[in-house]
């Protein structure tokens, strides 16, 4: 993972409620919601990532009576993002979740983790070069399961990705089910349903690096 970004201080915005981050966090936590909500399963599987302090699944799972259905794998390259999620984590006394400190652009962190029934790629896709964008998301069938959901996120500043994004996914089997674009701010959350055939994980490779 190649960043000379500071990724634990990028989530100081958070602490602003009306922060575009903040806001945005609060799309990707609702749609996680409504996801559980629909899928009575006694057992689901979520991948985060590049999931930074897993604040997306964490603290909607902090609130709900049922967490312990979901197991999930939180894959995050900084340290200090790993330990508080995993501070969090027992916190909440969230038994079927793991951080796994690892690469997320490297298949092999996804090995024993997939086919998840949620991805979550939030603040991925607008840290990657638009070849890699299209990489990852022709790859996403080796993480999903049958009728997987993905949700995602990008920024819409030019040129706007979304609409390769968008079809790229329609090309890869996943059907749209939401996308928000605020005309006040320039990111996009996307929500797709993946109705294509799931394939197997790769022994190895590489989805993506983060750029400097």
């Amino acid at each position: 993972m190649d960043s000379d970004r500071d990724w634990y201080d990028w989530h100081r915005p958070y602490a602003d409620e009306g922060s575009p981050l903040t806001r945005r966090l609060r799309l990707v936590q609702r749609h996680i919601a409504d996801w559980l909500d629909e899928r009575p399963d006694r057992s689901l599987w979520v991948v985060s990532m590049c999931a930074g302090q897993g604040r997306d699944l964490l603290e909607v799972l902090a609130g709900r009576p049922d967490a312990g259905r979901v197991r999930a794998r939180l894959i995050e390259y900084d340290p200090r993002n790993v330990e508080v999620a995993r501070r969090e984590i027992g916190a909440g006394n969230l038994t079927g979740l793991t951080v796994l400190h690892a690469d997320a652009g490297d298949l092999t962190s996804y090995s024993g983790a997939v086919p998840a029934d949620l991805v979550v790629m939030a603040g991925v896709l607008g840290n990657i070069s638009d070849a890699d964008v299209r990489a990852t998301i022709t790859a996403l069938p080796q993480l999903c399961a049958p009728d997987a959901t993905v949700i995602w996120t990008r920024t819409r500043r030019a040129p706007d990705l979304t609409p390769a994004v968008r079809a790229w996914l329609a090309d890869a089997g996943f059907v749209e089910q939401a996308f928000h674009a605020p005309e006040d701010v320039p990111f996009s959350v996307g929500v797709h349903r993946f109705r294509g055939r799931p394939q197997p994980l790769a022994e190895a490779g590489q989805l993506f690096r983060f750029r400097t």
